[in-house]
């Protein structure tokens, strides 16, 4: 039997924060269902931003939680997204988001010094979640974790946030059961 990852676009509104890289809107409650989460389950954001600040809290659990290297944003975990996840027993799912480019990470007051790598976060959550959990980031690149089978993927999607602006993936990997 061959494996097809389930492959989509999502045409979403601009973002309603005024935070530069915040998500596009209606972006995580559509995450919140593919990575196989509820409102009351918790997630990791990695590289969280200040998404506890979004109006309405659609997509935010009550349980979620923040791991950011800006103490600015008052993350509840304030340390570098490429250490082990901490409290890997406690996540339903994790969501990364981090900058994209140098040039993006230079919008942020760490800075493009300690820019994590797309793969290097996708390995880190892996690595660090129970087996079936499932591990989401969006990004320009299709990022794999290292090494692969660290991690079987499940979704590709393509995110695009109105017309001249750059296409984003969103790509969902589940920690195998073995």
């Amino acid at each position: 039997m061959s494996y097809r990852p389930i492959t989509d676009t999502w045409i979403l509104a601009r973002p309603k924060v005024p935070y530069y890289g915040a998500y596009p809107n209606g972006f995580l409650e559509r995450a919140r269902v593919l990575l196989g989460v509820d409102l009351s389950q918790p997630v990791l954001h990695v590289c969280g931003g200040m998404v506890k600040d979004y109006p309405g809290k659609r997509g935010i659990g009550f349980n979620d939680c923040t791991l950011d290297m800006d103490p600015l944003l008052f993350p509840d975990y304030l340390r570098d997204a490429r250490d082990p996840i901490p409290d890997p027993d406690k996540w339903a799912a994790v969501l990364g988001d981090p900058p994209y480019t140098p040039e993006d990470a230079d919008h942020y007051a760490v800075g493009r010094s300690v820019l994590p790598s797309a793969c290097e976060i996708l390995t880190s959550a892996l690595k660090g979640v129970r087996p079936g959990v499932r591990v989401g980031i969006l990004h320009y690149i299709w990022a794999a974790p290292r090494p692969r089978d660290l991690g079987n993927p499940l979704a590709l999607i393509t995110v695009i946030a109105g017309y001249d602006n750059r296409a984003r993936l969103f790509s969902v990997w589940e920690r195998p059961l073995r």
